[in-house]
């Protein structure tokens, strides 16, 4: 977007403020590229879900959403870092494409803001209807307000989503009673927040748990594994019912479908994320080892080995919607552009393609044979910017100054 900085910069009198100026002035934007577009004027899904994890995409548990990740683009590097205040943080990171404030539940905060951004409000200034729905309690972490600012229309358990209250309540109910609201209604641009696999796993307190216990009753794992599974086994459940509902309206391929998780399944004990996992889960990177199913029917099915997070979902949606968007103003990058990965989590660890850093353990392990010591120090300086200056956005309400 063509915003004059330098004039800004010249005329603003908050040093605060004219450093943001400065700051995004000299950040480097992302090119577009072939995958610029191709998805304009299509409908959008985007669905951020509960405790999803990798290790709940299963060919034969969960069929659906193993076509979708072998069918669409196939990110095999995805990361969902946990962040320090709430699990909304992690919605909030995937719904913005801006890091949260540490301290604050920065969703709650971004209700008053001016969120130009986020894809409900880019896409329902094109004429998108956007809808909403959480198959929990409307007000929980507050949704009811920072949603409807998102650009939403939101619906939640209490405020006109009648879906049966359980704990967790269903995702397959929550499809069945929305999906009819918005699919005659074309171009549409829908925005689920799940809750069929919440903590805790076990089957005596989890309704979904113990719902779809016989279908994981003889599989080798412990019981709490087991009903993780069967969890996840309900969000497979409503995303065949999802998908068989765009094929009979005959837009399936007319439509994107995006799901990342808020969090890894921290109600799993590291012991029995390994279980899961079929491999030693380590309490460093492989812990936030995330997933991204980005399908469209019919696509052709695309590979991508680069690094990448939850952070750079926003950029890269909007990217594909073929949006006028600033790239510099996000915190995350286009996956798919020539932009360089980097992956940050909350603690300042990151991960590039030329290295790990782990701030726990002040280990650093080079990907390549170069001398990276100059390259570390940059690498960061960028991510102290990012913490700093994505909370300032937050706190001084940025976009709504460049307006």
């Amino acid at each position: 977007i063509n915003i004059p900085f330098e004039e800004l910069i010249k005329v603003e009198g908050n040093e605060s403020i004219k450093s943001m100026h400065e700051y995004f002035n000299n950040v480097q934007p992302t090119k577009k590229n072939e995958y610029t577009g191709k998805y304009k004027g299509k409908n959008l899904i985007l669905i951020t879900a509960e405790g999803f994890s990798p290790y709940a995409v299963n060919k034969d548990l969960t069929p659906t959403l193993y076509k979708m990740q072998e069918e669409g683009f196939k990110f095999k590097n995805f990361y969902t870092p946990l962040w320090g205040v709430s699990t909304s943080d992690g919605e909030y990171v995937a719904c913005t494409g801006l890091l949260p404030k540490e301290g604050i539940w920065s969703f709650y905060k971004s209700s008053n803001n001016y969120m130009p951004f986020a894809m409900g409000n880019q896409l329902k200034k094109l004429g998108y209807e956007t809808k909403a729905y959480h198959n929990h309690y409307y007000n929980y972490y507050f949704r009811n307000e920072s949603h409807p600012n998102l650009g939403y229309t939101y619906k939640g358990l209490g405020n006109g989503l009648d879906v049966t209250e359980t704990w967790p309540e269903s995702d397959l109910e929550m499809i069945d009673l929305t999906v009819a609201e918005y699919i005659d209604t074309q171009p549409f641009h829908v925005y689920y927040m799940t809750v069929s696999g919440h903590l805790q796993y076990n089957f005596y307190g989890n309704y979904i748990a113990a719902k779809n216990r016989d279908m994981v009753e003889n599989l080798p794992y412990s019981d709490n594994v087991k009903a993780y599974l069967a969890c996840n086994i309900e969000l497979d459940k409503a995303m065949e019912k999802l998908i068989d509902e765009l094929e009979k309206k005959g837009i399936a391929q007319d439509t994107l479908i995006a799901i990342s998780p808020d969090h890894y399944p921290y109600g799993l004990t590291l012991t029995e994320l390994s279980e899961l996992a079929n491999k030693e889960i380590k309490t460093d990177f492989d812990l936030y080892k995330g997933v991204f199913l980005l399908w469209s029917k019919g696509m052709e099915a695309v590979e991508v080995d680069k690094y990448c997070s939850s952070l750079d979902i926003i950029p890269t949606l909007s990217n594909l919607m073929g949006l006028e968007y600033d790239s510099r103003l996000l915190m995350g990058r286009d996956i798919l552009s020539d932009s360089e990965p980097l992956v940050l989590f909350s603690d300042r660890s990151w991960i590039t393609d030329k290295a790990l850093f782990n701030v726990k353990t002040g280990e650093v392990k080079s990907l390549t044979n170069e001398n990276i010591d100059k390259y570390i120090e940059e690498i960061e300086k960028t991510v102290k910017d990012k913490f700093k200056y994505s909370a300032m956005i937050l706190e001084s309400d940025y976009y709504k100054i460049l307006k």
